[in-house]
């Protein structure tokens, strides 16, 4: 992989110079220390040919520890009753192309993301990238329920874009059923991590709250304080008067920690 920095805002009154740090993926091989080093998937730009990752606060399940909690066992058993069986399909033998596969994910993008975050020209080509090696295909014998494209391999799996049916969202919590039946799919077939994409704001905090084993990325090691991580989400959106570590009351305790 290949890093760069790309300077961001200036703050000469807490000497605060900010670069946001990239890594352009150089073949897939290099998937795992990719996420392993805190990297997830960039695609806001669908003029890119390069495949390039930015550096973030990304969550994961360490599935050693994961086990199931009292809120996925509540969320399976209101999902048990529609019978959905999930498959995982390479994703060079799923016809992308396909207009019901389509047509299923834009009626979610408009009902559920908005065509400002994800217009169908962004979705193909986030389809046609490299990282995302296969999809979750949620079925019942009568009707397509969900789909999740996820970046699988032996080592790991990225819960990356999911689209569902969202009659069944709030009535059986259908999204957050998907969410912990592949987590568990992970953990049964010997992956080490399941990752959940970022953590910021309040909104992430129905990741923090329904998984046992999770670790978020604190721009230098995997934590798992996530009393910590959910202080953070909560307070995201507060205006910042400087780093985190400049901010710190020890600062020489966290030094001493690297």
């Amino acid at each position: 992989m290949k890093l760069f920095l790309s300077e961001n805002t200036v703050d000469y009154t807490t000497y605060t110079f900010n670069y946001a740090l990239y890594a352009v993926k150089e073949s897939q091989e290099e998937l795992s220390e990719l996420y392993n080093r805190g990297f997830l998937p960039y695609t806001g730009n669908s003029a890119l040919s390069h495949e390039v990752y930015y550096f973030a606060r990304s969550l994961r399940v360490n599935l050693e520890k994961f086990d199931d909690t009292s809120e996925n066992r509540r969320v399976s058993r209101l999902v048990e009753p529609l019978e959905i069986t999930m498959n995982l399909i390479p994703k060079q033998e799923f016809d992308t192309a396909n207009p019901e596969f389509m047509a299923f994910c834009e009626g979610y993008i408009n009902e559920r993301i908005g065509e400002d975050n994800m217009s169908m020209e962004r979705w193909n080509y986030i389809l046609s990238r490299e990282t995302g090696t296969h999809l979750f295909e949620f079925r019942r014998a009568d009707k397509i329920m969900g789909y999740v494209l996820g970046a699988v391999n032996d080592d790991m799996v990225h819960y990356w874009f999911a689209f569902f049916d969202t009659e069944y969202m709030r009535t059986h919590s259908l999204g957050k059923w998907m969410m912990w039946k592949v987590i568990r799919w992970a953990k049964e077939n010997g992956r080490r991590h399941a990752y959940l994409g970022t953590a910021y704001k309040p909104a992430a905090l129905y990741k923090i709250r329904d998984h046992k084993g999770l670790e978020f990325w604190d721009g230098t090691r995997w934590n798992e304080d996530v009393k910590t991580l959910k202080e953070w989400c909560q307070t995201d959106l507060e205006p910042k008067t400087a780093d985190r570590f400049k901010s710190m009351e020890n600062p020489d305790e966290y030094l001493d920690t690297l």
